[in-house]
């Protein structure tokens, strides 16, 4: 699996250089942080930049590409006894999920499923969480309807993120909860929001449309999660 830019990929380094294989620099960097990169336990190899250019399809590297160990998804049965669980339901865009993964793991959110989705491109989610998803179990389940019945099932309540909701900050949020949200155009479909225990919202200052999905569902987290 291949990463790039400077944050993400120090990230893994300060935090889990063992997931590293092979380190590529298209820059310069000073002896002495060349020299302790080169004491670690991977491969760094010096690259041009045209090279760097063509591995990272034209994208905005910095200097900085990674080859790392693949991230293994869980089985999201394994998150039945956990307490706060993030159900992204049909979002599809990998700034917003890597955003999410981001606020999750910051505001204690225990797992992420990616729900109603087949398959699941990691690389832009590891690079946008900016390495976060390496601290957070993540699983993907096409079946959100068997995913929201399991949960149920195992003593969760659920909060299904929409407009039309009650204010979050008049909810009293269980320990054991869910949150779930819709995806980046049409929000939460009718039939998922039917199968969830509480709708909420958060209500704004000024009259406005709607808050980016990784905005809302940071404040969200936020306001549900127990110290």
């Amino acid at each position: 699996m291949l990463i790039y830019a400077k944050q993400p990929i120090y990230y893994l380094i300060n935090h889990y250089p063992q997931k590293i294989k092979t380190l590529y620099l298209a820059k310069e960097l000073d002896k002495k942080e060349y020299s302790r990169l080169m004491k670690m336990n991977f491969e760094v190899k010096r690259i041009p930049n045209e090279a760097a250019v063509k591995m990272s399809k034209n994208a905005n590297h910095q200097g900085f590409l990674a080859e790392v160990e693949d991230y293994k998804l869980h089985n999201y049965q394994t998150f039945l006894n956990k307490e706060f669980i993030l159900v992204l339901a049909g979002l599809t865009d990998v700034g917003n999920i890597g955003a999410l993964v981001r606020s999750a793991y910051a505001l204690g959110v225990d797992a992420v499923v990616v729900a109603g989705v087949k398959h699941l491109n990691i690389e832009p989610i590891l690079r946008t969480s900016t390495g976060a998803l390496f601290d957070m179990s993540m699983a993907v389940e096409t079946n959100i309807h068997n995913l929201l019945n399991d949960f149920k099932m195992s003593g969760f309540v659920s909060y299904g993120a929409d407009m039309g909701g009650i204010d979050i900050r008049n909810i009293k949020v269980e320990r054991k909860r869910v949150l779930v949200l819709g995806n980046e155009g049409e929000g939460l479909t009718s039939r998922v929001s039917s199968k969830l225990d509480n709708i909420v919202s958060i209500k704004m200052k000024h009259d406005f449309d709607s808050l980016n999905v990784s905005v809302a569902g940071g404040i969200l987290m936020d306001r549900m999660r127990y110290e």
